[in-house]
């Protein structure tokens, strides 16, 4: 799942320590998310997209698939 999460903390200027820290996670799962190595649990896709005031589908994107074409 491909996401926004890394160029919405940038334009703010945060470091992904400033963003664990404001959301409660650590720097090392903001790193995960912002490399798509891990997906986040809706709670916290919900309390990232309240903290950046987007929905969480700006924020998440699927990626497609070429069944989804059709």
């Amino acid at each position: 799942m491909r996401n926004s999460v890394r160029k919405l903390r940038s334009s703010r200027g945060l470091s992904q320590g400033q963003l664990g820290t404001a959301l409660g996670v650590s720097r090392q799962t903001i790193n995960a998310i912002e490399t798509e190595r891990y997906t986040p649990s809706l709670p916290l896709a919900m309390s990232m997209a309240k903290f950046f005031e987007v929905s969480v589908e700006e924020m998440f994107h699927a990626e497609e698939s070429p069944a989804d074409d059709q």
